[in-house]
């Protein structure tokens, strides 16, 4: 039986102020959870799932936090209109002090505020091996419930950085900066790259005039129809198709 106080403190968690007071946060879905127990087990807290799930994921070793809750009870945990089968608790992700971008491609967002839009870059980065992202300190909380859904457990494999982005990039002496811009240089004529640092700008604005003086190179997908602009997590999922050299 899930006590009222303890459904309480889950549900809790679907805001940023007691995320980080707890350090914890809330994944939901067989998929996701399932993602997180094979890519950070150690960051499961507990897991409170239907009998259902419990019976298919019975070889888990930690089965001593898994807690068998009713359809009605897993309602009262869940951020989501429609539950499904697991919620699980997860402790945040250690941070690390230095963003090593050496060697490496990484993604650079310029207040991608949407919290659907930050979670399948995350995802996007993942599925073409980008290992990092940097994020301006007003992107969305990598660890709201609608990012955490969005990623689909990606956002176990990919780290995430929140720095103040013109001040970082400043400093980013001995690495080149690719703006993306509606006019640039066509990126299905250029070379994949082995690193460099791709900014991704916000939903309706772009990317901040001051981060794009900083760039080495403005880079831009081509346009054939009419429509203005392209969503920020499909354009991030095509540049990365035609520039990741990996």
């Amino acid at each position: 039986m899930l006590g009222k106080a303890k459904a309480k403190y889950i549900q809790s968690l679907g805001q940023k102020k007691h995320r980080d007071e707890e350090g914890l946060f809330i994944a939901e879905g067989p998929r996701i959870v399932s993602e997180l127990l094979r890519s950070a087990p150690r960051n499961i807290k507990e897991v409170y799932a239907v009998k259902e799930w419990l019976k298919e994921n019975a070889g888990h070793s930690r089965e001593k936090d898994f807690i068998e809750v009713s359809d009605e009870e897993l309602e009262k945990l869940s951020q989501l209109k429609t539950p499904h089968q697991v919620v699980a608790v997860v402790k945040k992700f250690e941070e690390e002090d230095t963003i090593d971008v050496k060697g490496k491609l990484s993604l650079v967002l310029d207040t991608i505020r949407d919290p659907g839009n930050l979670g399948t870059i995350i995802r996007i980065a993942d599925w073409f091996d980008v290992s990092q992202i940097i994020c301006s300190n007003d992107c969305a909380d990598m660890y709201n419930p609608k990012v955490v859904q969005a990623t689909m457990g990606s956002i176990g494999r990919v780290k995430i950085f929140y720095t103040g982005l013109e001040k970082w990039l400043q400093q980013q002496k001995d690495i080149r900066i690719y703006a993306t811009t509606l006019e640039g240089k066509d990126i299905s004529k250029m070379n994949a790259l082995r690193e460099g640092l791709i900014v991704i700008g916000n939903e309706s604005q772009g990317i901040d005039k001051n981060i794009i003086a900083l760039a080495n190179e403005k880079i831009t997908i081509p346009k054939k129809g009419s429509a203005e602009s392209l969503n920020a997590a499909v354009a991030t999922g095509i540049v990365l198709s035609h520039l990741n050299g990996k």
